[in-house]
């Protein structure tokens, strides 16, 4: 099984996953899978990050673009935050 650096390190080029850590970068973690990652990318932030995170960050954020927040609201509308 891939750990977690190789498994996202093509969606962190330029970043040593190793000293990223979860809680203090999440919202770098949920911006960049959400805009760039495959399915074992999203499975893996799903699995990882509250569902709760993973919706404020995708209304707060500039850095996710229109097309993939338009995307990712209306798959995430009918989930439960729990």
């Amino acid at each position: 099984m891939k750990t977690f650096a190789e498994q996202l390190q093509p969606f962190f080029w330029g970043t040593n996953l190793s000293k990223i850590d979860i809680e203090e970068n999440k919202q770098y973690i949920i911006e960049r899978i959400l805009e760039l990652g495959d399915d074992d990318a999203v499975q893996w932030l799903f699995s990882n990050v509250s569902l709760c995170d993973i919706k404020k960050t995708l209304e707060e954020s500039r850095r996710i673009s229109k097309k993939s927040k338009n995307f990712w609201s209306i798959f995430l509308e009918d989930q439960p935050d729990a």
